[in-house]
Protein backbone atom coordinates (compact mmCIF):
# COMPACT_ATOMS: atom_id res chain seq x y z
CA UNK A 1 0.00 0.00 0.00
CA UNK A 2 1.28 3.46 -0.91
CA UNK A 3 2.21 5.90 1.86
CA UNK A 4 1.57 9.63 1.42
CA UNK A 5 2.87 12.38 3.71
CA UNK A 6 1.39 15.89 3.62
CA UNK A 7 3.80 18.41 5.08
CA UNK A 8 3.15 21.98 6.20
CA UNK A 9 4.61 24.44 8.69
CA UNK A 10 2.44 23.80 11.76
CA UNK A 11 0.25 20.84 10.77
CA UNK A 12 -2.83 22.78 11.85
CA UNK A 13 -4.83 23.78 8.74
CA UNK A 14 -3.74 23.07 5.18
CA UNK A 15 -2.05 19.73 5.82
CA UNK A 16 -4.95 18.62 8.04
CA UNK A 17 -7.49 19.50 5.34
CA UNK A 18 -5.39 17.72 2.72
CA UNK A 19 -5.05 14.64 4.93
CA UNK A 20 -8.83 14.54 5.33
CA UNK A 21 -9.53 14.79 1.61
CA UNK A 22 -6.73 12.45 0.56
CA UNK A 23 -8.06 9.81 2.97
CA UNK A 24 -11.57 10.34 1.60
CA UNK A 25 -10.58 10.13 -2.08
CA UNK A 26 -7.92 7.41 -1.72
CA UNK A 27 -10.02 5.08 0.42
CA UNK A 28 -8.02 1.89 0.92
CA UNK A 29 -5.51 2.70 -1.86
CA UNK A 30 -3.07 4.51 0.44
CA UNK A 31 -2.09 5.34 3.99
CA UNK A 32 -2.22 9.10 4.49
CA UNK A 33 -0.17 10.99 7.09
CA UNK A 34 0.32 14.67 7.81
CA UNK A 35 2.97 16.50 9.77
CA UNK A 36 4.53 19.87 10.33
CA UNK A 37 7.98 21.31 10.76
CA UNK A 38 6.40 22.51 14.03
CA UNK A 39 3.14 21.51 15.72
CA UNK A 40 0.43 24.08 16.35
CA UNK A 41 -2.57 21.85 17.11
CA UNK A 42 -5.48 21.28 14.75
CA UNK A 43 -7.19 24.59 13.96
CA UNK A 44 -10.86 24.61 15.11
CA UNK A 45 -11.91 26.50 11.97
CA UNK A 46 -10.29 23.82 9.80
CA UNK A 47 -12.32 21.21 11.69
CA UNK A 48 -15.51 23.28 11.27
CA UNK A 49 -15.07 23.93 7.55
CA UNK A 50 -14.30 20.26 6.86
CA UNK A 51 -17.39 19.26 8.83
CA UNK A 52 -19.42 21.46 6.46
CA UNK A 53 -18.27 19.09 3.68
CA UNK A 54 -19.01 15.96 5.75
CA UNK A 55 -15.33 15.17 6.46
CA UNK A 56 -14.52 14.69 10.14
CA UNK A 57 -10.96 15.67 11.09
CA UNK A 58 -11.79 16.36 14.73
CA UNK A 59 -9.74 13.34 15.86
CA UNK A 60 -6.64 14.31 13.86
CA UNK A 61 -3.53 15.19 15.81
CA UNK A 62 -0.84 17.74 15.02
CA UNK A 63 2.32 15.73 14.40
CA UNK A 64 5.95 16.72 14.02
CA UNK A 65 7.88 15.50 10.99
CA UNK A 66 10.40 13.84 13.31
CA UNK A 67 7.74 11.25 14.23
CA UNK A 68 7.87 9.83 10.69
CA UNK A 69 11.58 9.64 9.87
CA UNK A 70 11.50 5.83 9.91
CA UNK A 71 8.59 5.47 7.47
CA UNK A 72 9.29 4.94 3.80
CA UNK A 73 6.92 7.28 1.97
CA UNK A 74 6.02 6.92 -1.68
CA UNK A 75 4.86 10.54 -1.96
CA UNK A 76 5.58 13.71 0.02
CA UNK A 77 3.33 16.69 -0.66
CA UNK A 78 4.37 20.07 0.73
CA UNK A 79 1.43 22.47 0.93
CA UNK A 80 3.32 25.66 1.76
CA UNK A 81 6.59 27.21 0.63
CA UNK A 82 8.01 27.26 4.16
CA UNK A 83 7.65 23.50 4.50
CA UNK A 84 9.14 22.94 1.05
CA UNK A 85 12.20 25.01 1.94
CA UNK A 86 12.63 23.38 5.35
CA UNK A 87 11.59 19.83 4.42
CA UNK A 88 14.09 17.47 5.97
CA UNK A 89 15.89 14.87 3.93
CA UNK A 90 14.11 11.53 3.93
CA UNK A 91 16.16 8.41 3.21
CA UNK A 92 13.51 7.37 0.71
CA UNK A 93 12.73 7.50 -2.97
CA UNK A 94 9.54 9.47 -2.29
CA UNK A 95 8.21 11.43 -5.21
CA UNK A 96 7.84 15.04 -4.09
CA UNK A 97 4.97 17.34 -4.96
CA UNK A 98 4.45 20.97 -3.99
CA UNK A 99 1.55 23.42 -4.03
CA UNK A 100 1.66 26.64 -2.03
CA UNK A 101 -1.90 27.00 -0.73
CA UNK A 102 -2.82 30.29 0.99
CA UNK A 103 -2.78 30.00 4.80
CA UNK A 104 -6.36 30.42 6.04
CA UNK A 105 -5.07 30.71 9.63
CA UNK A 106 -3.74 34.14 8.67
CA UNK A 107 -7.13 35.33 7.40
CA UNK A 108 -8.43 38.58 8.85
CA UNK A 109 -11.81 40.28 8.97
CA UNK A 110 -15.13 39.34 10.48
CA UNK A 111 -15.77 35.74 11.52
CA UNK A 112 -17.81 35.23 8.34
CA UNK A 113 -15.01 36.66 6.18
CA UNK A 114 -12.45 34.42 7.87
CA UNK A 115 -14.65 31.35 7.43
CA UNK A 116 -15.14 32.22 3.77
CA UNK A 117 -11.35 32.27 3.30
CA UNK A 118 -11.17 28.85 4.99
CA UNK A 119 -13.85 27.60 2.58
CA UNK A 120 -11.97 28.91 -0.44
CA UNK A 121 -8.73 27.21 0.63
CA UNK A 122 -10.67 24.06 1.51
CA UNK A 123 -12.06 23.93 -2.04
CA UNK A 124 -8.60 24.44 -3.55
CA UNK A 125 -7.20 21.60 -1.44
CA UNK A 126 -10.19 19.37 -2.19
CA UNK A 127 -9.70 19.82 -5.94
CA UNK A 128 -5.93 19.23 -5.64
CA UNK A 129 -6.42 16.12 -3.47
CA UNK A 130 -8.96 14.55 -5.81
CA UNK A 131 -6.67 15.12 -8.82
CA UNK A 132 -3.64 13.79 -6.90
CA UNK A 133 -5.47 10.55 -6.10
CA UNK A 134 -6.67 10.12 -9.70
CA UNK A 135 -3.22 10.84 -11.13
CA UNK A 136 -1.11 8.88 -8.62
CA UNK A 137 -3.11 6.31 -6.71
CA UNK A 138 -5.60 4.77 -9.15
CA UNK A 139 -3.35 2.41 -11.11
Amino acid sequence: MKKVLVLCTGNSCRSQIAEGYLRYFAGNKAQIYSAGIETHGVNPRAIATMKEDAIDISNHTSNNIDEYTTLNFDFVITVCDNAKERCPFFPTMAKKFHYNFPDPAKATGTENEILEQFRQVRQMIKDYSEKFVVDNLTN
